[in-house]
């Protein structure tokens, strides 16, 4: 709330939600002549109500709108490497097998050595058999690349996990 006042709603009102960037709400009162004129020329919205529980209601869809979305952390899969391999041209590329859960090409990964997070970002490539995988399920045995990341060693572990985005409220 940047003011708060009595009476109908003013142009000064207007110029100090233009320069706010802000909304009027006016509970039992209407705006001027001059100040609706001014808010359509100056994009500022005016909300009013004769009722008290319709006030609350806008201002709470509007915050709602406002806040930033909150991510949860969704668990999907654990490997461990096996084996790693320098290929030229590529990096380091590990051998592995998926040990719970299953491992998508596009999942985030988190990168555990001695249980101490030491990287963390994006697959680089996924395979089996050679052959690009969307998807390695566990049990398989793959083989992965990281992105921006060579310092893989055997035993090292790796998570994958997806951000999933979960809608604010104010309750």
């Amino acid at each position: 709330v940047i003011r708060s006042s009595v009476g109908a709603i003013k142009e000064s009102d207007i110029v100090l939600a233009k320069a706010s960037n802000a909304i009027i709400i006016g509970f039992n009162v209407r705006p001027t002549t001059k100040a609706i004129k001014e808010a359509e020329a100056n994009g500022v919205e005016i909300r009013t109500s004769n009722i008290i529980y319709h006030i609350t209601e806008d201002i709470e869809k509007a915050l709602t709108g406002m806040l930033d979305p909150e991510y949860r952390e969704i668990y999907l899969g654990r490997i461990e490497i096996k084996k790693v391999s320098k290929v030229s041209k590529v990096g380091n590329v590990a051998g592995c097998v998926v040990v719970d859960g299953k491992v998508r090409n596009d999942a985030n990964i988190r990168l555990l050595r001695n249980g101490i997070v030491m990287y963390e970002g994006k697959l680089a490539s996924l395979k089996r058999f050679k052959d690009d995988a969307k998807e390695v399920v566990a049990g398989q045995e793959c083989g992965l690349g990281i992105e921006n990341f060579n310092d893989i060693k055997d035993g090292d572990i790796v998570e994958a996990f997806e951000m999933q985005e979960v809608k604010r409220t104010l309750k």
